[in-house]
C-alpha cells in the first residue's frame, strides 16, 4: 500500500510508494509523522507548489468489518479493514442493565425506582449501533487529512430494495436487468450462512433451489428460496421438503423456520448505513452510492477475491481496477478504556483496586512498542500493544501471542494510543 505524504503545513499531498517513502527518509527529505497508517512530512514542500489528483474514498460498511479503499483513477492504492466492537458495546450494556435491575428489585434501602421520563432524540441509534457509524466517521476524517480525497463512494443498501421490492413482504419477483440475480443470490447466501440449507456443506458451490418445487405450486418468493449444493438440489428434485427430510425432522423445522425469517441483519446494518450517509454530509463532499448486488457483480466481473477492503474498492461505478497490494492494514477497534472507580466480580461487587494514574514510566495501555529485551528469560524483540502496571513491568499483546512481565525499560513508542490497534 502506498505512504501518505504531507506538506511543511499538513496539508495532504499525493500519496507516494513505499520505495519512494524510504529514500526520502534516507536522505533526510522527510520525516515519519505517524506509524498507522503510514505518513510522512516534507519540511521543504508545500501544497501550492504541487500537482495532486482526484482520489475516491470507498467504503463497504459491515455489522463486523467494514472494508475502505482509496482509489485514483480505477487504481487502488490503499486499502484497510475496519473490525468493529458493537458486539462488546452490546453484551457490556446487557451487563450493566442487569446489574442495575438486580439492584432495583431486591430490598435494598433508598434505592429509588428508575423514572420513566425519558425521550429518544429524533433518528436515535443503539449505542452498539453508533459506535460503528463513529468509527468509520473516525477514519473518513482521517483519511480526508492525509489524502486528498475529493469525493466518496458508499455501499449505501446491503440489498437493492429498487430492485428486488422486499419480497419477504410483498412476494413481488425480482426484476430482470443487468444485475439480475446478484441482488437476490447475495441475499440468500447471507441468509443462509453461504452453507447448503440441507447438508450443511460448505465452501462448494451451491445453487438457489425452490423448498416447494415450481411443479408442485411453488413461487419465486424468496420466503421459498434457500441455497443448496448441487448434489442435494438434484436428489430433492421435484419432491415436497417433507418427503425429502422425512427422517431429519430437526433439519426440517430448521430449514422450515430459517425460510420464514427475514435478515434481521441486514436491516439493522441498512438502518446503520442510512445514518452513515447522512453523517458522511457534513465532509461536503460529493457521495456516490450503491448497492450490495451491484458491489458484487463487479468484484466477481474482475475475478477479485472476496474480502471486505476489495468490496469496497468496486463500490460504485466501476470500470477495471488495478490492485496496487493485496496486503491491507487491519484495523480493530478498541476503544478507550473504562472509568470505573474499582474492578468487580461476576455479582458487581468491588473486588479489585484501580490505579487513578492514567500514565506509566511515560506509557499508558493501548500505546504500540517496541521492546528490545537484551536478558533474562525473555531475551527478543516484540512489537506490540501494551497493558502498563504501576510497578513498570508491562504486558505486550503480539501477533504470537501475549508476553507477560516486560520491564518499561526495555520499550520504546511506536504509535502513542488512539482507541484502534493495527497489523498486517
Amino acid at each position: 500500500m502506498r505512504v501518505f505524504v504531507l506538506d511543511k503545513n499538513r496539508k495532504p499531498l499525493d500519496p507516494c510508494r513505499p520505495a519512494r517513502a524510504r529514500i526520502m527518509l534516507k536522505l533526510g527529505r522527510a520525516k515519519v509523522v505517524r506509524r498507522y497508517p503510514f505518513t510522512i512530512i516534507l519540511p521543504d514542500k508545500s501544497l501550492e507548489n504541487c500537482v495532486t489528483h482526484k482520489h475516491q474514498l470507498k467504503i463497504d460498511p459491515g455489522a463486523k468489518t467494514t472494508g475502505l479503499a482509496i482509489s485514483q483513477n480505477n487504481k487502488v492504492i490503499w486499502g484497510a479493514e475496519l473490525t468493529h466492537r458493537g458486539f462488546q458495546i452490546k453484551d457490556a450494556l446487557t451487563d450493566r442493565r442487569q446489574l442495575r435491575r438486580s439492584r432495583r428489585h431486591r430490598k435494598t434501602r433508598y434505592r429509588k425506582p428508575r423514572f420513566l421520563n425519558r425521550k429518544r432524540p429524533e433518528g436515535w441509534l443503539a449505542p452498539s449501533l453508533m459506535s460503528r457509524v463513529h468509527n468509520i466517521l473516525t477514519w473518513t476524517k482521517k483519511l480526508i487529512k492525509f489524502c486528498p480525497i475529493t469525493g466518496i463512494s458508499q455501499e449505501l443498501v446491503r440489498f437493492d430494495t429498487q430492485k428486488m421490492e422486499n419480497p419477504e413482504i410483498s412476494g413481488v419477483e425480482y426484476q430482470q436487468g443487468t444485475l439480475y440475480g446478484y441482488e437476490l443470490r447475495e441475499y440468500l447466501l447471507e441468509k443462509w450462512h453461504r452453507q447448503c440449507a440441507y447438508c450443511g456443506a460448505a465452501n462448494t458451490p451451491l445453487e438457489i433451489e425452490h423448498i416447494k418445487p415450481l411443479a408442485r405450486g411453488g413461487s419465486n418468493r424468496v420466503c421459498n428460496l434457500a441455497i443448496a449444493c448441487h448434489k442435494c438440489n438434484q436428489t430433492k428434485g421435484v419432491q415436497e421438503i417433507e418427503q425429502f427430510l422425512y427422517g431429519k425432522p430437526s433439519v426440517l423445522k430448521r430449514v422450515l423456520a430459517q425460510a420464514k425469517r427475514p435478515l434481521a441483519d441486514a436491516a439493522a446494518v441498512n438502518t446503520t448505513r442510512w445514518k452513515l450517509y447522512n453523517e458522511l454530509k457534513s465532509t461536503d463532499l460529493p457521495i456516490e452510492t450503491g448497492s450490495g448486488g451491484s458491489t458484487k457483480y463487479n468484484r466477481c466481473r474482475q475475478n477479485l477475491p472476496k474480502t471486505h477492503w476489495l468490496d469496497a474498492a468496486n463500490v460504485g461505478q466501476v470500470d477495471k481496477l488495478r490492485i496496487e497490494d493485496y496486503q491491507p492494514l487491519l484495523i480493530t477497534a478498541k476503544g478507550h478504556g473504562t472509568r470505573q472507580m474499582c474492578r468487580t466480580n461476576k455479582f458487581g461487587f468491588p473486588s479489585r483496586y484501580v490505579t487513578r494514574l492514567k500514565f506509566v514510566k511515560g506509557f499508558q495501555t493501548g500505546d504500540i512498542v517496541k521492546a528490545i529485551v537484551t536478558k533474562g528469560k525473555k531475551i527478543g524483540t516484540y512489537t506490540g500493544r501494551v497493558a502498563t502496571r504501576k510497578t513498570g513491568s508491562f504486558n505486550i499483546s503480539t501477533k504470537n501471542g501475549l508476553i507477560q512481565g516486560i520491564s518499561h525499560q526495555y520499550c520504546t513508542i511506536v504509535h502513542r494510543k488512539d482507541g484502534y490497534s493495527y497489523s498486517f
